[in-house]
């Protein structure tokens, strides 16, 4: 097929071909001057891959396990809103059936399209649940439990949105979210959008501002799933995260989508992976496009990496094959990688096969 494409970044375009532009845009765009949006992606090209030569790579095993499930490949994918905007028929379970044939583990949206009962009843795949913490804390204790319920593994507590951010592209649009079936029947989450998007209107209404590091004791007492806490940034809310006795970390900026001009998440993985000193996972989300990525992270201490808006590109221009197509091509590049840099396995990579511009720096020094 002439458009057939051959990298990740090529279904973006076919993703703005298929999808109204208010629609594009919510997925795309970042917050205010998007700088940190577009750092998450440059942030890569300032990192420098050293192979090794004359190793034996007949045999590549990319295969690795987080929390205890095994997965294919050291990629996931990570939670992402609305999936109905990228494909109006068969949204979120289109992305788990993906999932599942490609044996990688899917993280679901607090903010789904299809309701978790839908998408764990869709395939087999392990599933994490995304979780925002709403003024009403039963609600979100609700939405914890029927995860739960329903088979999925691990909480995936996004702890990076007090409020929303300014997200200038959906205030022009006036951007108009769907119903979010997981609470049909609870509330309305219809809000006065008449100043410009809805789902800032949403969040201010429904998010709760007031969560703190004290709310983790009552997560995990209505729960027995393993919280892991995305939104990391910094060595202290690593060394935070363990005192209060989460199961994993995301070092995530919410694919620039909040505050902006904070790092990029490439640029701070270190530093945050030095502060748990292997205790707890650390995943990494942000800025994924290559397999050399998914190398890099891994070699300044990721266990595994998180693929967002790939995956609804991949969805939006072909559907339940375009997720598949992504998750494999990122898979194909990665054993590339693996092959060409003299590791056969995830094991063999190690911190000296990277150069980043911060040993540049010490080597002038």
């Amino acid at each position: 097929m002439g458009n057939e494409p051959v990298n990740v970044k090529e279904y973006q375009e076919l993703a703005k071909q298929a999808l109204p532009k208010m629609n594009y845009d919510y997925f795309a765009g970042g917050s205010e001057d998007q700088h940190t949006l577009r750092e998450n992606n440059d942030a890569f090209q300032r990192i420098i891959i050293l192979p090794r030569i004359l190793v034996d790579v007949s045999k590549i095993d990319m295969s690795t396990t987080i929390l205890g499930y095994k997965t294919s490949a050291p990629i996931m994918i990570a939670p992402t809103s609305m999936h109905k905007l990228a494909h109006p028929e068969g949204r979120e379970i289109l992305t788990a059936k993906a999932a599942a044939a490609c044996n990688v583990i899917m993280g679901l949206s607090f903010s789904s399209t299809c309701t978790i009962e839908e998408v764990a009843s869709s395939c087999n795949a392990v599933r994490f649940f995304q979780l925002y913490v709403f003024k009403r804390r039963d609600l979100s204790a609700l939405m914890v439990k029927r995860a739960e319920m329903n088979g999925f593994k691990a909480i995936l507590l996004t702890a990076d949105t007090p409020k929303l951010g300014r997200r200038e592209a959906d205030i022009k649009n006036k951007m108009i979210a769907p119903q979010l079936k997981n609470f049909e029947g609870l509330f309305s989450t219809k809000v006065d959008d008449s100043d410009g998007s809805n789902l800032e209107a949403f969040a201010s209404r429904f998010m709760d501002p007031s969560l703190s590091w004290k709310d983790i004791a009552w997560l995990k007492s209505i729960t027995n799933l393993p919280i892991l806490i995305k939104g990391v940034l910094t060595r202290e809310d690593a060394i935070k995260a363990m005192e209060v006795g989460v199961e994993g970390i995301i070092v995530s900026n919410h694919g620039g989508r909040q505050l902006d001009y904070v790092p990029a998440t490439i640029a701070v993985l270190e530093e945050v992976v030095a502060a748990v000193e292997g205790r707890i996972p650390v995943l990494f989300d942000g800025g994924i496009r290559r397999g050399t990525d998914v190398f890099k992270a891994l070699a300044l201490g990721a266990r595994a990496v998180m693929v967002g808006r790939p995956i609804i590109y991949g969805l939006a221009a072909k559907g339940e094959y375009g997720v598949r197509r992504v998750i494999e091509m990122l898979k194909d590049e990665l054993e590339l990688t693996l092959a060409l840099a003299g590791c056969p396995t995830l094991n063999d990579i190690t911190r000296k096969h990277v150069k980043t511009q911060t040993d540049n720096q010490h080597c002038r020094l």
